[in-house]
């Protein structure tokens, strides 16, 4: 099975979101992460699809978001092609002996202490699927409370 990323371009009207995720549950295809929100343009709604299946999934997935009245426009986005990011919190179990360390590491990672407590750290880390698995794997010998991502968020990159 393959990864695929789509961006759809939707109406930014009411039950958009509704209709797309109600195509793939119909359907049986499961939704891998699924992220949405404004663009350059008020009337305009980018919905970022990560969809695992093979090639004969993905052209039927397409097909069907296309029948859907308020989709625009529907761009695979490849890796090569694109910039994926994700957003993570992970809140770390954190005292006096290993903060210092968990720190260093976060700074490594480029990554932002958001919330400091007696017991604990909140870190923002950003990047690609890879770069916040890494960080959570790391962060597992100190004792992770808490994570929560976004999901996969993409743009196409300039064609020349």
């Amino acid at each position: 099975m393959n990864k695929y990323v789509l961006s759809v371009l939707v109406e930014n009207q009411p039950g958009v979101l509704s209709r797309v995720a109600g195509l793939f549950s119909r359907r049986g295809y499961n939704i891998d992460s699924f992220t949405a929100g404004h663009t350059e343009n008020a009337n305009l709604t980018r919905m970022t699809i990560v969809l695992e299946g093979n090639s004969q999934v993905l052209e039927q997935i397409k097909k069907q978001l296309n029948k859907l009245i308020d989709v625009v426009k529907i761009t695979e986005l490849k890796p090569e092609e694109a910039v994926y990011r994700e957003l993570a919190l992970v809140k770390i179990e954190a005292d006096d002996s290993n903060r210092a360390s968990i720190l260093e590491v976060v700074e490594i990672f480029r990554g932002k202490v958001i919330d400091v407590a007696i017991d604990h750290v909140t870190v923002e880390i950003t990047g690609d699927n890879n770069k916040i698995l890494a960080f959570i794997d790391l962060m597992k010998s100190y004792g992770i409370n808490e994570i929560v991502r976004t999901g996969l968020t993409a743009l196409g990159r300039w064609n020349n």
